[in-house]
């Protein structure tokens, strides 16, 4: 149920908002519906207050214990005389004007968004794009495009993603645009309440009785970049929600229980399942050129050595073209060069030329104030629908 405008201020975009909370463990109701007045949001809690001897105890008791509202926020406002009764609405002073923290950065390819109203952000995040600057590089990131997308609205909102995805991994970000929302979504975060899904292309065919991976994740002493499954690393867990078998390889669907770096690649190569397109862990690249129909391909079982090094029926028919002396097909190239950005000294880096195959397809959470569930979906990008049909599936709808 999408909702109305009275309910989610400047709401927007394909996400889908159903009524009550994300999980039966989250003990608050949400604030509501609620209007906002410039800097301030406006609340109508009803008899629970208007009929309270004592209104600001009556307010307090309802802003923490059925709003949700952070302890530590809940403290500032009451300071700062951020919390006020005005007839039969409760005002809170939840949108103030902040800084951007990092400069905009104007280019051809926008951000894509996909969910926003006055306290979230969800946009698209493309192949090649990290999401924040890292120290070393001048690269535009995702919080620069989103950074971008506040200014041409006014601005006054602060740049908070509340979660990352790789580099090369495409999918959907969420953005925290207030103070209120960042509290609450990142409390969210620690407590495991914001869902992620995930579709990967990986090699080999993956079994039926693989459905969880419960493998702890580390760094590899040999390899400043990579993660590795190792008895001293953390604790990491990927679910399998869904599979699909095709001739070149298999169809994942994926859910996260942690959050570990590169999580997803390093427990698929383990399992001798690498992404197509990971170099790092094992994987293949990808071709677009040359490949015969799905249907054509001979059924191999994949050629297993160590986890992490398995070959597919398309690298193995590649591997006897080329000793043929045949060179069957090309490296997929990117989509886009994005236009030159506004900022000086940032540069925008184009899309690489291979990707591991992941793709994230839907975000699931509660919305910071109404506790609503909000499901986010994201369309899998066309390099990975074309990739898919390459090894013997048919286009995604």
């Amino acid at each position: 149920m999408t909702a109305g405008p009275e309910e989610l201020s400047g709401q927007h975009g394909g996400g889908e908002i159903q009524d009550g909370s994300d999980g039966a463990s989250d003990p608050f109701a949400g604030g509501g519906k609620w209007t906002r007045r410039g800097e301030w949001l406006e609340a109508m809690p009803g008899r629970v207050i208007t009929a309270a001897a004592d209104k600001q105890a009556a307010i307090d008791a309802w802003l923490l214990g059925v709003a949700g509202m952070p302890a530590k926020l809940h403290a500032r406002l009451r300071r700062e005389n951020g919390i006020q009764w005005r007839g039969d609405r409760l005002r809170l002073a939840l949108f103030p004007h902040r800084e951007a923290g990092i400069e905009p950065v104007w280019q051809e390819a926008a951000a894509e968004v996909l969910f926003e109203d006055d306290f979230c952000l969800v946009v698209h995040k493309p192949a090649g794009l990290a999401v924040h600057p890292d120290g070393s590089s001048t690269e535009v990131t995702l919080d620069h495009l989103v950074a971008a997308h506040y200014a041409a609205s006014g601005g006054g909102i602060p740049v908070r993603h509340i979660h990352r995805l790789d580099k090369d991994t495409t999918g959907p970000v969420l953005y925290a645009k207030n103070e209120y929302a960042q509290l609450v979504l990142d409390e969210d975060m620690r407590e495991k309440k914001v869902s992620r899904l995930y579709a990967a292309i990986v090699e080999g065919i993956v079994p039926p009785e693989l459905t969880v991976i419960d493998a702890p994740i580390g760094r590899d002493r040999h390899h400043a970049a990579r993660r590795r499954v190792s008895p001293g690393g953390q604790e990491a867990v990927t679910r399998i929600v869904g599979r699909e078998a095709l001739p070149g390889g298999t169809v994942v669907k994926l859910q996260l229980e942690t959050g570990r770096t590169h999580q997803i690649r390093v427990h698929l190569s383990h399992t001798g399942h690498p992404l197509f397109g990971d170099d790092l862990y094992g994987g293949s690249a990808w071709h677009t050129a040359g490949i015969p129909s799905g249907h054509s391909l001979k059924e191999k079982q994949p050629l297993r050595s160590e986890p992490g090094q398995v070959k597919s029926a398309i690298t193995a028919w590649f591997e006897e073209q080329e000793k043929a002396g045949l060179t069957p097909g090309l490296q997929v190239q990117g989509k886009q060069t994005p236009a030159p950005p506004s900022k000086p000294g940032v540069k925008a880096k184009q899309e690489s030329s291979d990707r591991q195959a992941l793709h994230g397809e839907k975000l699931i959470f509660a919305h910071p104030w109404t506790r609503s569930k909000i499901e986010v979906s994201d369309p899998w990008p066309e390099d990975l629908r074309r990739l898919r049909e390459q090894i013997g599936g048919v286009d995604q709808e």
